[in-house]
């Protein structure tokens, strides 16, 4: 009998710790000590009414201009197993707002987020700069000692891996981080804190050939704490010249000048453009069009066959409406040659007053 008794205890007692476990492992609210591990997977250490802001910029998302992004982890739904996470994006003083909810599992936007339709470039940008490194640290991570955590999946795909440790400084603060890095033409680096959800900063590059590699995103967290943060306030932001901007596969450089710099309704604007390569030497004979937009980017007027030949056009344009604009500049050759299938332009953001 008394071996009975005891036998019975032992399986109640394991019972009771596995349910214990399971709870513990499940339930991300609570923290445990597997959370302290030196695994770190993105996700890690998030907690509920804290929010983390970033500067990001991606290559792919307004062609590589900056963009601030504000995500508050604002409670957890146990039943759907996602973070309720109001987002805040500043893109050239322009503020769009939305939630996200976020995986559990490794804090993937879920297409049931309720988000309207401009802010689905930003999920596009969150997913490929924030939560790239979930491809290779899925729950419940990888060690950030381990002599690798895999390798790109591209051809002659490089190697990613812990590389070091690194005091970080941001705008939010100094933190430990370790270095993830892998290297094909240049060396991108990502910083990890192994107590935060998402790295601290990252600088990365696109994989080209030749030339210099351009940047595929960087970011860096510029603020972090508890408690809802203040919604920002649009503001139009007036851009002055010169504006310079690279085309998506970073082989040319598009600079953008004009005159009088207070573009007004109803006045000619006396319009420069210059273009360089990768290196920002002048690319001669290069004839171009430009195309003007409302800020909708709906297309009032459409220009080509523009000339170049020194690496430099002129052309004036007269506005008919106040507000925000776009004028694209697209290269329609280069040093006399067609660029075939490739589509080198750059898209400036104008204020019309």
């Amino acid at each position: 009998m008394k071996c009975r008794r005891n036998a019975k205890k032992i399986s109640v007692f394991f019972l009771i710790s596995m349910l214990a476990l399971s709870t513990l492992q499940f339930n991300p609210l609570i923290e445990t000590t597997f959370g302290q591990s030196n695994n770190w997977y993105v996700g890690k250490g998030v907690k509920a009414d804290t929010y983390y802001t970033y500067e990001i910029r991606n290559a792919d998302t307004n062609q590589g201009q900056p963009f601030t992004m504000t995500i508050y982890f604002k409670e957890y739904n146990s039943t759907g197993k996602y973070w309720v996470a109001p987002t805040y994006v500043v893109d050239s003083g322009n503020v769009i707002n939305g939630t996200f909810y976020l995986s559990n599992l490794d804090l993937t936007a879920l297409g049931s987020s309720p988000i309207p339709p401009e802010m689905s470039e930003y999920r596009g940008a969150y997913a490929t700069t924030l939560g790239w490194l979930t491809a290779f640290v899925p729950q419940p991570g990888q060690s950030l000692s381990a002599p690798s955590w895999g390798k790109i999946a591209s051809i002659g795909g490089s190697e990613i891996k812990p590389s070091g440790n690194a005091k970080t400084t941001t705008p939010a603060g100094t933190f430990d981080t370790t270095v993830i890095s892998y290297k094909k033409g240049a060396t991108s680096n990502i910083y990890v804190n192994s107590n935060m959800p998402y790295p601290v900063k990252a600088d990365t590059y696109a994989d080209v050939t030749t030339g210099v590699a351009p940047i595929q995103y960087v970011y860096e967290l510029q603020d972090t704490g508890t408690g809802q943060p203040p919604l920002p306030e649009t503001q139009l932001e007036i851009p002055v010249p010169p504006l310079s901007l690279k085309t998506p596969r970073g082989t040319h450089n598009i600079q953008l000048l004009w005159e009088p710099v207070e573009i007004k309704a109803g006045n000619s604007t006396n319009f420069g453009v210059i273009f360089t390569d990768d290196r920002n030497n002048i690319v001669e004979r290069v004839t171009y069009g430009y195309t003007v937009m409302d800020g909708n980017r709906t297309v009032i007027d459409e220009f080509t066959n523009q000339r170049a030949n020194e690496g430099t056009g002129q052309f004036s344009y007269t506005f008919d409406t106040p507000g925000p604009k776009s004028l694209r500049v697209t290269i329609e050759t280069a040093t006399g040659e067609d660029l075939g299938m490739f589509v080198e332009a750059a898209t400036f953001n104008l204020v019309v007053q």
